[in-house]
């Protein structure tokens, strides 16, 4: 899953004769089956190229997402680049039937992928302004946050947790990052249908109607960026100018972990300008699709299906956050990031 945050236009030669007023447009979205190699062209100025692979042989067509170990499998560069760390595999758990037992607790992986231009050399970007609380409230204001200290994050505390980091405790380091305990109220009619589900599910664990997860936000060092392992993800032949990247830890549920990197390049082709490739993973657990035929039997419930709704298909999907389903999540959160940077 080479994740995020155009039909490749055959006039981009036009681009070049765009007047300089276009760049204060709004950014629009224009869907691609995949990023092209920047050799095929300039990026057309306030577009954001953007795929989630929904095409792709090995994504389910109807959820969107990939299986944890078909992306292992199959795509094990984008999986090192876009799991919490490159090391990462599918959490062994207790079996159900004893203790004595263990199995994987097995995933499955949204990922997406972006990229945009900036009418500005990648030089003069200072990434280390996105690395602010006040910033990442810009990105989604119905997502609230708190400054944590990495005695609080859960996986450090957790010497069993799946998601602790190999290579250092989270949040630590000495990188200019920030760590961050954000709080998500599901919205418009989910509330309610988590709530009759869980009246209907009386004898198991019950289901929030909120979100709650940590995360790590930094600055990539320097001495940490294989510049030939971004350029080839990317497909852009510059020398890389900058990494920011968020890592999702820990969520109260659904999620196993969340990735969203940001890789800032000079345009090859113009020394003025430079471009960005957004890259998100989100990995959730598969049992969610277990839960079909369950709440199928209930023609209330039938479009609180989890497939359905991770996809943003469902009728209980509402607004442009989490709510919104995966898809157009990933989209506003890229499109909130190209503002950003613009700016």
């Amino acid at each position: 899953m080479r994740v995020l945050d155009v039909a490749f236009l055959g006039i981009l030669a036009a681009a070049a004769c765009t007047p300089a007023h276009s760049w204060s447009e709004e950014f629009r979205m224009q869907e691609v089956p995949s990023l092209p190699p920047q050799a095929a062209g300039a990026l057309a100025p306030r577009t954001i190229l953007f795929t989630d692979h929904r095409k792709d042989e090995l994504v389910d067509p109807i959820t969107g997402l990939i299986h944890f170990s078909d992306w292992e499998r199959l795509r094990l560069q984008q999986k090192q680049l876009l799991s919490l760390f490159p090391s990462f595999e599918e959490p062994t758990v207790a079996s159900a039937d004893g203790a004595a037992k263990t199995r994987k607790r097995r995933l499955h992986v949204y990922v997406a992928e972006a990229r945009f231009a900036l009418a500005k050399p990648a030089a003069s970007i200072d990434l280390s302004k996105l690395i602010t609380l006040a910033m990442i409230e810009q990105l989604d204001p119905s997502i609230k946050h708190r400054l944590i200290s990495a005695a609080d994050v859960i996986p450090n505390k957790d010497l069993s947790s799946s998601n602790r980091n190999p290579k250092r405790q989270w949040c630590e380091g000495g990188a200019t990052s920030i760590c961050i305990q954000s709080r998500y109220q599901l919205e418009g009619r989910l509330p309610t249908g988590i709530m009759l589900v869980n009246k209907i599910r009386e004898n198991h664990k019950k289901i929030a109607d909120f979100m709650e997860f940590q995360s790590e936000l930094r600055l990539v060092p320097d001495g940490e960026i294989d510049q030939a392992a971004l350029a080839k993800a990317t497909g852009i032949d510059a020398a890389v100018a900058g990494v920011v990247e968020q890592n999702i830890f820990y969520v109260n549920q659904i999620m196993q972990f969340g990735k969203f990197l940001a890789v800032l390049q000079p345009d090859p082709a113009d020394a003025k300008k430079s471009v960005a490739t957004a890259f998100v993973a989100l990995a959730v657990d598969s049992d969610l699709f277990e839960k079909k035929k369950e709440l199928e039997s209930v023609p209330i419930l039938r479009n609180l299906v989890p497939a359905q709704v991770l996809a943003g298909n469902s009728s209980f999907n509402t607004g442009n956050s989490i709510s919104a389903g995966l898809p157009k999540y990933s989209r506003n959160r890229v499109k909130a990031v190209a503002a950003l940077l613009d700016k």
